[in-house]
């Protein structure tokens, strides 16, 4: 009978500590993503079925988001600011990541733009930054969809005025390998945190 109780005893011990470990690597976890300014859903968000044509003119859907890690952010190829900085930004944290890490990771910026937005413009754009950051565009109805699925909104704006400008989200969307929803990294992007949360967010799933 004592043994039981001491065996009994031992197994609670154990689990507590378990319990303990689990609660406190979690804690640190979310510590980590808050320094990272990067927030995960409590449930991943199923997307819809939209159709995009890629920055070689290629057709894409929502569907080809899986297999791997997804960034998307909207934007636009005249963008004055949030765009150079996020794209200069991801170019320089790409550049900081382990190999293992950034290439399991793909980078798109969703035009908010489609009228001056071609597959060449976005091509030639996207260039000066870094080999294999990808863009989408397309029709401004899917597009608003995915915006809205997404949780990134952008305004379309009277084109008619000649130069004008779109209002659009500095945030970015995070996209897991089964092609769902799965947090955003929130702007301004903190880099050193980024540099530390990515490897763990992806390790951990």
């Amino acid at each position: 009978m004592l043994r039981q109780t001491a065996t009994a005893v031992r197994c609670a011990a154990l689990l507590g500590l378990l319990v303990y470990c689990s609660s406190s690597l979690a804690l640190d976890r979310n510590a980590l993503f808050d320094e990272a300014n990067l927030l995960l859903l409590p449930r991943e968000r199923q997307l819809p079925n939209l159709e995009f044509v890629d920055e070689h003119g290629q057709a894409v859907t929502t569907d080809s988001l899986r297999g791997r890690w997804h960034l998307l952010f909207f934007g636009f190829t005249a963008c004055p600011d949030i765009c150079p900085t996020t794209l200069s930004d991801m170019r320089r944290l790409f550049g900081q990541l382990p190999s293992s890490v950034s290439d399991q990771i793909q980078l798109i910026l969703v035009s908010a733009d489609p009228a001056r937005d071609t597959p060449e413009t976005l091509r030639t754009y996207l260039g000066y930054y870094r080999a294999g950051f990808k863009g989408w565009t397309g029709d401004i109805a899917q597009l608003q969809k995915l915006s809205k699925a997404l949780g990134l909104p952008f305004v379309p704006v009277d084109k008619t005025e000649g130069e004008y400008s779109v209002s659009h989200s500095g945030n970015l969307a995070i996209v897991s390998p089964d092609g769902k929803l799965r947090g955003h990294i929130r702007s301004p992007l903190r880099l050193d945190g980024l540099r530390h949360a990515l490897p763990q967010l992806i390790e951990a799933e």
